[in-house]
């Protein structure tokens, strides 16, 4: 055979493939590829689009290898947010809570319960202080040594008006009394003055 008629031969088995006598390519053509390929591209589209939870090994259909999980329980690629009692930087425990109410404020210094005469520096020591309003006498025969009296005379009522050489004088009628302990030391009053309750608090002389 001559390299012409080789030639013709596969010539003619050429346009007898493309007139279609032959057998068709069993090979894929472009078209199809594409074809196909943009089908695959759209259902994975459409398979990432879906808000149901799929876990990674399962079917096409969605379905895990161990069949569908039990109603209720989240599936492997689902996420869980619970909170847990305690959790989070919004928690805190009853003792921090109320870690400012447990403390409480300091207490208030009490008044002394009585009537406050004045300050016991005003009282001598060895003489006294009158105290008309309150109808008081406070003597100090010695020092940081206080006593008390009523200061209304008991021969008529009236009030002593001075202190003075270690007696409580009455100016009515010249009667005079101890500043120790309120006794007669000249008349007419023919009783000893009653004693008073005093304390001294913060240097000041508290009536009872």
């Amino acid at each position: 055979m001559t390299p012409q008629s080789g030639r013709d031969g596969e010539s003619r088995r050429g346009s007898e493939s493309r007139s279609g006598g032959a057998e068709p390519d069993p090979r894929p053509t472009r078209r199809g590829l594409l074809l196909g390929v943009g089908l695959v591209g759209l259902g994975g589209a459409l398979a990432g689009c879906s808000t149901t939870a799929v876990p990674y090994d399962a079917n096409e259909a969605g379905v895990p290898p161990n069949g569908p999980a039990p109603a209720g329980m989240p599936s492997s690629g689902a996420m869980t947010s619970q909170a847990t009692p305690g959790s989070g930087p919004m928690s805190s425990s009853p003792a921090s809570r109320g870690g400012a109410q447990n403390t409480r404020p300091a207490r208030k210094k009490a008044k002394p319960k009585g009537t406050v005469l004045g300050a016991a520096s005003d009282i001598p020591v060895g003489g006294g202080a009158i105290y008309k309003a309150a109808k008081v006498v406070v003597t100090q025969p010695a020092s940081g040594q206080y006593k008390a009296f009523s200061a209304v005379c008991t021969h008529v009522g009236c009030i002593v008006n001075k202190v003075t050489n270690g007696t409580i004088d009455c100016p009515c009628h010249g009667s005079e009394f101890k500043i120790t302990n309120g006794a007669v030391v000249a008349g007419p009053a023919p009783w000893p003055l009653p004693a008073k309750q005093i304390k001294i608090v913060d240097g000041q002389v508290i009536l009872l």
